[in-house]
Order: C-alpha cells, then sequence, then structure tokens
C-alpha cells in the first residue's frame, strides 16, 4: 500500500476518470498548508495572505508566534493513485472566523484528516464536531512541533476519540511522513466501506 500514492510530479494523465476529494482541517497554525505542499505532486495552489497587526485582534496568535501567513479560502493539491484515480487534497482555513467555509468544503469528500498540535489540542475539538455531524469518515493525525510525545492514549481522551478513529503521529513537513498520514486515511475507509457498496460519487463544490 506504500507505493499506491505516487511520486510522479507529471501532468494529469487522460485516462484519470475517479476523483476522490479529501479534506485537511483542524486548529489554527497546526500545519495544514504545510502537509498539502509537502504532499501534493503538482504545484499546490494557496490562498495565503500576510499576517498583519490588524489581525491581532481577531486571531488568537499567542501559540503561533512565527507564522507570517494565514490560508484564507483553501489550499489545494493533487496526487495520481493509480492511472485511473486522483486524489484532490483540500486544507480548510483553520481561523474560526473561516469556519463558515467548511461546510461547502466538506461537501463530496470521501474522508478528512484532523490535523492536530497537541500543545493546543482543544483547538481540534471544532473540527470533529463538524465531520461528525456530516458523517464524513476521518482520522487523526499529530503533527510533530518537538517537545516529548504524548501517549496514543492520553490523545484520544483528550480528543474523546471513538474507538474506531485512527491516530497516527507525522511530521507535516516531511513528504514521506505526510504520505503516510493519506495511506492511513485511505486505509481506514477501505474498511470502512468493506463489504458495503462503493459510496455514491458526487460532484465537487
Amino acid at each position: 500500500m506504500a507505493s499506491a500514492i505516487s511520486d510522479a510530479r507529471t501532468p494529469l494523465g487522460a485516462s484519470a476518470d475517479n476523483g476522490l476529494k479529501i479534506v485537511v482541517v483542524g486548529g489554527f497554525g497546526v500545519g495544514k498548508t504545510t502537509l498539502v505542499r509537502s504532499v501534493s505532486e503538482i504545484r499546490p495552489l494557496n490562498t495565503e495572505e500576510t499576517m498583519t497587526q490588524a489581525g491581532e485582534a481577531v486571531d488568537d496568535i499567542s501559540e503561533v508566534r512565527g507564522k507570517t501567513a494565514t490560508t484564507v479560502a483553501f489550499d489545494f493539491g493533487r496526487i495520481s493513485l493509480d492511472a485511473r484515480n486522483v486524489l484532490y487534497l483540500f486544507g480548510a482555513p483553520g481561523q474560526e472566523r473561516f469556519w463558515f467555509l467548511w461546510d461547502r468544503l466538506f461537501s463530496g469528500t470521501l474522508g478528512a484528516v484532523v490535523l492536530v498540535d497537541t500543545r493546543r489540542i482543544d483547538d481540534s475539538w471544532y473540527a470533529i464536531d463538524r465531520l461528525e455531524h456530516h458523517g464524513t469518515p476521518f482520522i487523526v493525525a499529530c503533527n510533530d512541533f518537538g517537545g516529548p510525545r504524548h501517549r496514543p492514549e492520553a490523545v484520544r481522551e483528550a480528543l474523546d476519540l471513538d474507538p474506531g478513529v485512527p491516530l497516527v503521529f507525522c511530521d507535516a513537513r516531511s513528504r514521506e511522513s505526510s504520505k503516510q498520514v493519506l495511506i492511513a486515511l485511505v486505509e481506514h475507509l477501505r474498511t470502512r466501506y468493506a463489504g458495503h457498496a462503493a459510496p455514491p460519487r458526487q460532484e465537487f463544490v
């Protein structure tokens, strides 16, 4: 399965006819743009804007002092799984003032990754709540920001995760690590839909 995600950085082939939409969600500054950028086979579309002092009155940047730009719409990347199947990645904005975009991004989504910074684990609750509300399958990926790694049991308890939701650890800066996150999600979806009819194909919005 590790080879299912192509390393090729080539144009989309004419034979590709099955697009699978994945959304990466999480709190402000957890690494969503970084993950999409590191794993995409094309130059990602980023809607980042420079953060200014004016935004400090709106966004809490106390825990992300080194952050100089922020996503204001969504990030977009692409991965070819094989000749016919393509994975489209959408990274959702993390600030609370852009949460109204999330429900729209979830439309037509096959599954999601909730990216977590364990130093600010409370920031992940809204993402999990919205995915559960929509009935969207997801996994949780704890991004490595240095420091001691929390025990999986402690993270699960803090997030009140269902036992069936996979929990992985990653470094969003690493292409290989980000690939493993997506592989974990694909495996989760495969297990979830095993023995059931395939989910209906939906148009992306």
